[in-house]
């Protein structure tokens, strides 16, 4: 029997916890023909963005240099956090140093490091969504347009919020 449905302001602090303690996440692009690929990446989660790190020839470091865009897809299978986001593609030398250790830091790999050439993506969340089960999928939806739908002091639904998802 599932649990009860989370609150919203509930789903936008585990996914936040998630944010700040998880340290891969499931990687969804595709390449300009639609061709679709799905990766593990580590993360690092700076409050604003999520920056990944990926080989510049690989399939999903073209699809995100070239599409500019990306799903993740955070947690587990009955405890996910869907974030569809804007990448902003680095090179390796152009992140300043202390963003380049912390993620090094929390990954425990450091593609600073690496004869093989990599990019960093900084991928901005745009929408963000987060459920367990059926009966979370109402409500669902805690960013849109970049935006957070539930207030950051309080944890409260702002204002134009629904529960469709």
């Amino acid at each position: 029997m599932s649990a009860d449905p989370r609150s919203r302001a509930q789903r936008r602090r585990d996914t936040e916890h998630r944010l700040t303690h998880d340290v891969d996440v499931w990687v969804a692009s595709a390449s300009a023909d639609g061709a679709p690929h799905l990766v593990p990446l580590s993360f690092d989660w700076d409050g604003e963005a999520l920056l990944l790190a990926t080989p510049t020839d690989s399939p999903t470091g073209r699809n995100l240099a070239a599409t500019r865009t990306v799903r993740l897809g955070l947690g587990h299978t009955r405890d996910a956090s869907m974030i569809e986001g804007d990448v902003e593609v680095l090179e390796t030398h152009a992140l300043p140093r202390d963003q380049g250790d912390r993620f090094a830091a929390r990954s425990g790999f450091d593609p600073r490091a690496l004869a093989t050439p990599y990019r960093w993506f900084r991928v901005t969340p745009r929408r963000i969504q987060a459920w367990r089960e059926v009966n979370e999928m109402a409500g669902r939806d805690l960013m849109r347009d970049g935006r957070w739908l539930i207030d950051d002091r309080t944890h409260g639904v702002s204002d134009g919020a629904t529960d469709q998802g």
